[in-house]
């Protein structure tokens, strides 16, 4: 196929490698020629590194600089065009005048295609004289690393485009996911539900930056924390997607922004670009504070509470065990002793909830993590009423290990259910309000986020791994507890928790039902 590409900046040099790597010729265009330049340079130089690793032969490198053929006008004449990729900047006036000028110069076979990440498919198209020869092809950077492409039709495209752009992207070794054209499309809008959970989880002041993130990556299991991400991304940039979805999908409870980045923003605190985020960078940056050393007694006897709910009554005695053969001594019976630690899992409901419920002793009782861990942390949560040296004693033994390095603790204040409870449900719901939506299937919203996010498992498969019965128990409780309907269950959940369906089906549709 020949391929031309308009814009020669990060995307348009990475999909113009992509291409030609795959055995596409490559026509590479942009208003300023030094752009073109610059960016067959470094495709060359990419090529370069990647026979100087062994990942390609000097042969296919020969041939894939071949085919690259930049242009000295990106308007040019090309009869033999087959498809042209748009990827300039994220501005509707911009792109309507790129297309305008394309539809003049190139025949009306070539397929339009437009990489943006923010802006409506339609509305683009609605800009052509021939809105149906438009579609979204949404990569990701770095082009050619990440192997997830978003087919994006808009309201008028024709039915045949998605198929062969899916075909294209396939055929070239990445991964195709066939999106509706809405705000922030799927891994975008996906991605919204650990971010706007995280800074929630900020403003309540239940645990810092940090040690959020060591919950994410420990708990969740997830590569970097969200506060990490987003100082990668650029929280300037974070920020627009944020308040652009939510507006885009009118307010929705679940998507709310946080008042915590206007202002940060502004300041010019975007991350590492700026040198300085939720974290400092830079030469002399000391980085996240470490976390304070265990100082309390680990030989103090724990009682651990059961709170009444389904899912915690059988972590109850997998901690008492599994504390036991790490030489604590656990109590058994109907209550604490009066020099107890009190241990209390809970599932969607608060530690002061259980204290008040069960008649603990507020100043000796504590809150833990029932979600088995991706690493060796533990999570303790403290309310308002406990005391110092109990909060330092607990975490002293949860600390405690059988014959291994002993357990991290990070110590949050008290919240329904936990930190990673909350950033596990809100990942699940927003997944699970795309499927409800049917802007993508099960399948494709699983694929989008584990490839380009990077998550150990999709929403609708990581929230399986729980099932829905127990998923349901634990929004529907965020919920009765907080009275915040961002954490109110959805649809997808609670339908499939009452007809015993997985959360990974997609079940039966209004047209399977004709035949």
């Amino acid at each position: 196929m020949r391929i031309r590409i308009v814009g020669a900046g990060a995307m348009g040099r990475g999909i113009a490698q992509w291409a030609a790597s795959a055995g596409h010729t490559v026509e590479l265009g942009d208003v300023r020629a030094e752009a073109v330049t610059d960016a067959v340079e470094f495709v060359v130089s990419m090529l370069d590194r990647a026979v100087a690793k062994g990942r390609m032969s000097a042969a296919d490198r020969d041939a894939s600089v071949a085919r690259l053929v930049p242009l000295a006008d990106p308007w040019a004449a090309g009869p033999d065009v087959e498809l042209v990729i748009e990827a300039v900047r994220e501005d509707l006036e911009t792109k309507a005048e790129v297309f305008g000028k394309l539809e003049r110069a190139l025949p009306s076979s070539a397929v339009f295609a437009t990489n943006t990440s923010s802006l409506s498919v339609t509305r683009i198209a609605a800009t052509l004289q021939d809105p149906s020869r438009l579609a979204g092809l949404h990569f990701f950077n770095p082009v050619p690393l990440m192997r997830i492409v978003e087919v994006v039709p808009g309201a008028a495209t024709r039915p045949g485009i998605p198929a062969l752009l899916t075909g294209l992207v396939e055929g070239c070794g990445h991964r195709a996911v066939t999106v509706a054209d809405t705000p922030g499309f799927l891994v975008n809008h996906a991605g919204r539900g650990l971010v706007t959970e995280a800074l929630a989880l900020l403003e309540e002041s239940v645990a810092g930056p940090a040690d959020i993130d060591r919950i994410a990556r420990d708990v969740l299991g997830l590569r970097m924390g969200p506060f990490e991400l987003m100082d990668l991304t650029g929280l300037d940039v974070t920020a627009a997607v944020i308040d652009s979805i939510w507006q885009g999908f009118r307010y929705e409870d679940r998507l709310r922004p946080s008042y915590l980045t206007p202002n940060r923003v502004v300041a010019g605190l975007h991350g590492r670009k700026t040198g300085r985020g939720w974290y400092a960078y830079g030469e002399g940056a000391d980085g996240p504070a470490p976390e304070p050393a265990v100082t309390g007694d680990g030989d103090r006897p724990v009682f651990v509470a059961a709170s009444g709910s389904v899912e915690t009554g059988s972590y109850v005695d997998a901690l008492a065990g599994a504390l036991e053969a790490a030489g604590v001594r656990v109590e058994r019976g109907d209550g604490p002793s009066a020099d107890a630690l009190v241990l209390v899992p809970v599932w969607g409901t608060t530690v002061s909830g259980a204290i008040r419920a069960g008649g603990l002793p507020p100043e000796r009782t504590v809150g833990v993590e029932v979600l088995p861990a991706a690493g060796r942390r533990r999570v303790l949560a403290v309310t308002a009423a406990t005391g110092p040296a109990a909060a330092r004693d607990a975490r002293a033994v949860l600390a405690r290990a059988a014959g291994d390095e002993p357990h991290a603790v990070t110590v949050v204040r008290d919240t329904a259910g936990s930190v990673a409870q909350r950033l596990l449900s809100s990942i699940v719901a927003v997944g699970a309000s795309i499927a409800e939506r049917l802007l993508a299937t099960p399948a494709d919203i699983d694929l989008a986020v584990t490839t380009g996010l990077g998550y150990p498992a999709g929403p609708l498969a990581w929230g399986e791994r729980i099932g829905a019965p127990r998923l349901l128990e634990l929004q529907r409780a965020l919920h009765a507890t907080t009275g915040d309907p961002r954490h109110r269950p959805t649809r997808w959940v609670t339908e499939r928790a009452d007809l015993g369906l997985a959360l990974t089906e997609a079940g039966t549709a209004v047209d399977d039902c004709w035949g």
